[in-house]
């Protein structure tokens, strides 16, 4: 692939694949204004965050195994357009379940980007070249979580939390448009699979018995939902808790977010000479052990010195974990890397979305319930890594 074609498909897949941050972190400054405004407490606005979740965890079921049957193209535009329609709605959502609702669907429509993108890398690369291609794309997916929380803090200063969805849905439809007309079809009829139910179960049925894919899929997902953990409960923690502004949270969680692109980019340069096994192990251990330094710092009470630093390590070393544990779980499964990516992406968003209320149901007063559930999913990562994909290895 030429180098300008190259950088065409690292900016519009990593658009793409940058739908989960998009979409979660925007609207993340603005959780103490819409329970404000709604007459919700955070549990039911953490709501909204699981719903989004669910939808794209659920959405890729459907678009990654179409995709396989129809080609990579239709499914995602319709996907693309679902997204900016819910985003519309979103944007005049009456109550706090009205808006869980909406972004349910906001999700299932996002939920095509996510999962096509990665199988479009794969119909592409292979091996050790895929997880680079997927470092790449940490660059424009890296970006999102930077950028995406500092633009809602600053769209919160001149608008209310309804112009951030209205930011979401112009957001979905230029994707739609540089979907539209910078990416063909990778999927040629000849290698599409039939699209019956049936097929479909026995396809997620053989991913489910293959101990690599498994897993390298687990523990990538924990890594990911001690992330969400962070995700739904910063918001509360770090503004509510240690009076940060919504412009000092969106700066930190801009910070944070930074991290996963350098660490990409490490990960980029490393891939080739160490092997993306190894650099999974490395980073899976780097979450664990800013995990159990997030719960311990808010056990002993030590402030925004010890919090920050943890937090960071937990973010960062996603930057490292996502990209090779990507590669690896769809590396032996080339004939169905659409349903490979669905079942892949399902179990990151479904952890995902079960971390956010335990955040949020055991109270945001302190520092400790998201620290806890950070600690340990985190340290799960490492058994399940362990314990699966390291043997299968």
């Amino acid at each position: 692939m030429s180098a300008p074609n190259r950088a065409k498909y690292v900016l519009i897949l990593g658009g793409l694949s940058a739908f989960g941050p998009l979409a979660i972190d925007m609207y993340l400054p603005a959780f103490p204004q819409i329970a404000a405004e709604l007459g919700a407490d955070a549990a039911q606005v953490q709501l909204s965050l699981t719903g989004c979740t669910l939808g794209l965890a659920v959405g890729q079921l459907f678009a990654g195994p179409l995709s396989d049957t129809f080609g990579r193209r239709r499914p995602l535009l319709v996907g693309l357009v679902v997204f900016a329609l819910a985003s519309l709605l979103c944007a005049a959502a009456p109550s706090a379940p009205a808006l869980a609702g909406l972004r349910l669907v906001q999700g299932l429509g996002g939920a095509a980007g996510i999962v096509i993108a990665r199988a479009v890398v794969r119909d592409l690369y292979s091996g050790a070249a895929m997880a680079r291609f997927f470092s790449l794309l940490m660059l424009v997916n890296g970006l999102a979580p930077i950028l995406a929380p500092l633009l809602g803090g600053q769209l919160l200063t001149v608008t209310s939390w309804r112009g951030v969805f209205l930011a979401l849905a112009v957001i979905g439809a230029a994707l739609l448009a540089a979907a539209a007309f910078g990416v063909p079809e990778t999927l040629p009829p000849p290698a599409r699979r039939a699209g019956d139910l049936g097929g479909t179960l026995r396809t997620f049925r053989t991913l489910l018995a293959d101990r690599a894919f498994v897993g390298h899929a687990l523990s990538a997902a924990l890594a990911f939902s001690a992330m969400f953990a962070y995700i739904s409960g910063s918001s509360f923690v770090l503004q509510d808790v240690f009076g940060l502004s919504p412009q000092a949270f969106s700066l930190v969680f801009g910070t944070n977010a930074l991290g996963i692109v350098l660490v990409g980019q490490l990960n980029a340069r490393l891939v080739g000479r160490a092997g993306p096994r190894r650099l999974l192990a490395v980073g899976l251990t780097c979450n664990a052990l800013g995990g159990v330094a997030v719960a311990a710092s808010a056990a002993l009470g030590a402030g925004l010195a010890g919090l920050l630093p943890a937090l960071f390590l937990v973010v960062a070393s996603v930057g490292m974990v996502s990209p090779n544990a990507t590669a690896l779980a769809l590396s032996g499964h080339p004939e169905t890397a659409g349903s490979a990516s669905a079942l892949l992406g399902v179990m990151q968003f479904s952890a995902g979305a079960l971390a956010a209320p335990l955040v949020g149901s055991a109270g945001t007063g302190t520092a400790l319930p998201m620290g806890l559930v950070i600690g340990s999913l985190s340290l799960a990562a490492v058994v399940v890594f362990a314990l699966l994909a390291r043997r299968a290895g």
